[in-house]
C-alpha cells in the first residue's frame, strides 16, 4: 500500500464461519480429497508432485474434466503437500502418506484457518510466476531459468501483487470505499501505476495500466479458487478488439467488462493475517473488547464513526452498564493532546449505555474536565435538575469540543460550519476565548483563523491565538 497511515479497522466474520468458507474453497477442498485418496500406490516425483501417469486418476477422483483437468489436479496435490495434508515418506521411492495436518481440517476453526493460510501463501506464490510455457522457453543449457530473457523479476512481481492486494484491502475497509461491493480492475491497476498528483494520464501511463490489468486478470483467475477473491474476468472480446479505448478511461456503464474484483470475508481475514505477520498494524473490530476503557477511547480515536460504534458496542456487551460508564469517564480525563478526542469518544460511548449511566454523570458534574460533558449528556438525555454551566465552563467545553473535532476530522466542512456559527453567535468570542485555561486553546484559535472565510474574523482569531500562546508561555 502506498499510504503508511494506520489502516481502518476491518469487520471480520466469526472464525467458525470463516473456517467453513475455507473448507469449501475449491483449492483446499480438492487438496483434502486428494490427501484422503492417496495410498500405498501413490507416487511423487523428485519435486513432490504427482507422477504424470497418476494425474488422470487424481483428476477423475476430483471429478475434473477438460483440457485443464490434469493441471488442476496437480495444483491441488501441491497444496496438499505444502499444507502438510500429505507427507512424503521416502523421497527416493516417491512414496507418501496422509499428513499429520489432515486431522486439523476436522478440528477447531483456528486450526482450519491455519491450514488455509498456508494454502493461500502457495496460491499467491503461484500467481506471481509467469506462464509455464514461458518458463520452459527461458530454460538455459544448465536447466536454470534465465530470468533476464523473461523480463521478469520474481521479487518485483511479488511486491506488485502484494501492493495490489494491499490497495484492495484498504479500499474495502475504508469508510468511503466500496465496502462489500466490487472494485473495477482498471481502478485497481491505476492505483499502482498512476501517480496521485497526475492530472490526465499520458498514453504511456495508460499503456502501463492496460498491461497491469492483463497481469491482474491472470492472477485473480488463479487466486479465486483459494477463496480470497470473487472475480469477474475481463471480457475476452475486449482483448481481441484493438479499437477499444484504453481501460483507464472507459465509460462507467462499460467498466464491468474490464473486470471486477472483491475481497471475500475469507480474503479479508487472510490479508489481515498477512499484514500482521509483516508487522503492519491492521486492527479489527473487537480487538479492544477485553481491554480497559483507556485502550478503547485511545484505540477508537482514529476509527470511522460506524467502526467506533461497533467496537464500543462489543466493549459494552462485556460489562455492567453503570460500572462501564464510570470506567469510561475516568479514562476520559487528561490534559494531553489526545484527551479532547477521548472525551468525544466517551460521550459517544455513553450515548450507547443509556439512561442507566445517569448516576455516573452526576458524580462528575463538578469535575473541571468532565463537568461540561456531563451537563450536555444529561440535558440531551432528557434529565432535569441539571445545574447551569459557568461562563468559563462553556468556553472550556467549546475549546475542548473543537479540539476533538480537529483531531477526528481535520479541517472538515462540518467543523468550518461550527466555527462560523460560534463567531456569529458570540460577538466577543475571541476576546474571551484566548483566556481559556485549556492546553489546546491556541491551536483551536489558530484553526478557527484558518477555517473562517471572513478575513476580518480570521484575523481576530489569529490575534487571539497569539495572545493565548503568549499566555501559555509558548
Amino acid at each position: 500500500m502506498s499510504d503508511s497511515s494506520p489502516l481502518p479497522p476491518v469487520r471480520l466474520h466469526p472464525e467458525a464461519e470463516l473456517a467453513r468458507d475455507a473448507l469449501s474453497t475449491p483449492l483446499l477442498a480438492r487438496a483434502a480429497r486428494l490427501a484422503r485418496w492417496a495410498g500405498e500406490d501413490t507416487r511423487v516425483d523428485a519435486g513432490g508432485g504427482l507422477v504424470e501417469e497418476q494425474l488422470p486418476a487424481a483428476a477423475a477422483h476430483l471429478h475434473l474434466t477438460g483440457d485443464d483437468a490434469a493441471a488442476h489436479a496437480s495444483e491441488a496435490w501441491r497444496i496438499a503437500v505444502d499444507t502438510g495434508l500429505v507427507e512424503i515418506v521416502d523421497e527416493e521411492e516417491g512414496t507418501v502418506t496422509a499428513g499429520a495436518d489432515l486431522a486439523l481440517l476436522s478440528g477447531a476453526p483456528q486450526d482450519v484457518l491455519a491450514v488455509w493460510l498456508t494454502a493461500l501463501e502457495t496460491a499467491l506464490a503461484d500467481a506471481s510466476v509467469p506462464d509455464l510455457d514461458d518458463l520452459v522457453d527461458a530454460l538455459d543449457e544448465g536447466g536454470e531459468v534465465d530470468f533476464a530473457s523473461l523480463d521478469w523479476d520474481p521479487q518485483a512481481e511479488q511486491e506488485f501483487l502484494d501492493g495490489v492486494l494491499g490497495n484492495l484491502y484498504l479500499l474495502t475497509v475504508s469508510a468511503d470505499g466500496p465496502g462489500d461491493g466490487p472494485v473495477p480492475l482498471p481502478a485497481l491497476a491505476a492505483s499502482m501505476i498512476v501517480p496521485s498528483d497526475m492530472g490526465e494520464p499520458t498514453n504511456d501511463v495508460l499503456e502501463q495500466v492496460s498491461d497491469a490489468m492483463m497481469r491482474l486478470d491472470d492472477q485473480f483467475r488463479m487466486l479465486e479458487p483459494v477463496g480470497i477473491v470473487e472475480y469477474q474476468p475481463v471480457d475476452e472480446a475486449l482483448m481481441a478488439d484493438t479499437d477499444e479505448e484504453p481501460a483507464a478511461i472507459v465509460d462507467d456503464t462499460d467498466v464491468s467488462r474490464y473486470g471486477m474484483v472483491r475481497l471475500t470475508p475469507l480474503g479479508l481475514y487472510g490479508l489481515r493475517s498477512r499484514l500482521l505477520e509483516a508487522g503492519t498494524p491492521a486492527p479489527a473490530v473487537g480487538d479492544l473488547a477485553d481491554k480497559g476503557a483507556d485502550a478503547l477511547l485511545d484505540g477508537t480515536a482514529g476509527f470511522p464513526p460506524s467502526a467506533a460504534q461497533a467496537e464500543t458496542e462489543q466493549w459494552l456487551d462485556r460489562r455492567e452498564p453503570l460500572a462501564a460508564a464510570r470506567e469510561l469517564l475516568a479514562a476520559a480525563r487528561g490534559s494531553d493532546a489526545g484527551a479532547p478526542l477521548r472525551r468525544l469518544r466517551c460521550q459517544q460511548a455513553l450515548s450507547l449505555v443509556g439512561a442507566v449511566a445517569e448516576p455516573a454523570l452526576r458524580e462528575v458534574l463538578d469535575d473541571p474536565e468532565l463537568g461540561g460533558l456531563a451537563r450536555v449528556w444529561l440535558t440531551e438525555s432528557g434529565f432535569g435538575d441539571v445545574p447551569a454551566p459557568s461562563q468559563d465552563l462553556v468556553f472550556w467545553l467549546t475549546v475542548d469540543t473543537i479540539a476533538a473535532q480537529l483531531a477526528a476530522e481535520g479541517n472538515s466542512e462540518e467543523l468550518q460550519g461550527l466555527v462560523e456559527g460560534l463567531a456569529q453567535q458570540h460577538g466577543g468570542f475571541f476576546a474571551a476565548a484566548w483566556r481559556v485555561d485549556h492546553p489546546a486553546t491556541a491551536d483551536v484559535l489558530e484553526a478557527m483563523g484558518r477555517l473562517h472565510p471572513d478575513k476580518r474574523v480570521a484575523k481576530e482569531a489569529r490575534k487571539a491565538a497569539f495572545k493565548a500562546r503568549s499566555q501559555q508561555g509558548g
